[in-house]
């Protein structure tokens, strides 16, 4: 994901604001880490905006939503969801459904510019929503090896993989609705 977003974030952000990429490594230190995270950055002085991004995976999309809430809510951090009197918030929580591969699958273009060959497989009826399609690290990975891309190894490059398709990625035109809404998360937070 830090991968993706490093590619993503400066066409995004652009000059409207400064922001730093913190890596967590894994989902589960992120969710440990959170609460005592953000009450550190509301003492902070300065209009300091937070977005977190965390990939759905198996959880419960819901209880995923009201765990990240809480800890902003615990932090005295008001969120987009749930803003403060005057409508005002510093925390915008998004997930990614299921995986960060679904927002490849919602740019196809992006995929095949980085990865030729690849745009034929992307007119399946399975792959149209890509928010819905199971297992989307492992069925980028047949893609990929169908149009004889990192043949012989036994593991995609998961990082390599999102920075080469995420340079190419056009944020306006992603299908993907997790993709849509971490955008107008982002665009909302910068406003």
């Amino acid at each position: 994901m830090v991968a993706a977003m490093e590619h993503l974030l400066p066409r995004m952000v652009g000059a409207r604001a400064q922001y730093k990429i913190i890596n967590h490594r894994d989902k589960q230190r992120l969710l440990t880490m959170l609460p005592n995270m953000l009450r550190g950055y509301a003492r902070m002085p300065g209009d300091i905006r937070i977005l977190v991004l965390v990939d759905r995976d198996d959880d419960d999309c819901r209880v995923l939503k009201k765990h990240l809430e809480s800890a902003a809510h615990n932090a005295g951090m008001p969120t987009k969801s749930h803003p403060s009197g005057n409508g005002q918030f510093r925390v915008v929580n998004r997930i990614v459904v299921q995986e960060l591969e679904a927002w490849f699958f919602g740019d196809p273009t992006a995929v095949d510019t980085a990865y030729a060959n690849t745009r034929s497989a992307f007119t399946r009826a399975a792959y149209r929503h890509p928010d819905a399609i199971p297992h989307t690290w492992e069925a980028l990975g047949r893609i990929l090896r169908k149009a004889r891309h990192h043949e012989g190894v036994s593991h995609l490059p998961k990082t390599a993989v999102a920075r080469a398709i995420a340079q190419h990625m056009d944020p306006d035109a992603n299908r993907s609705p997790s993709f849509q809404a971490f955008r107008q998360g982002l665009n909302a937070l910068l406003a």
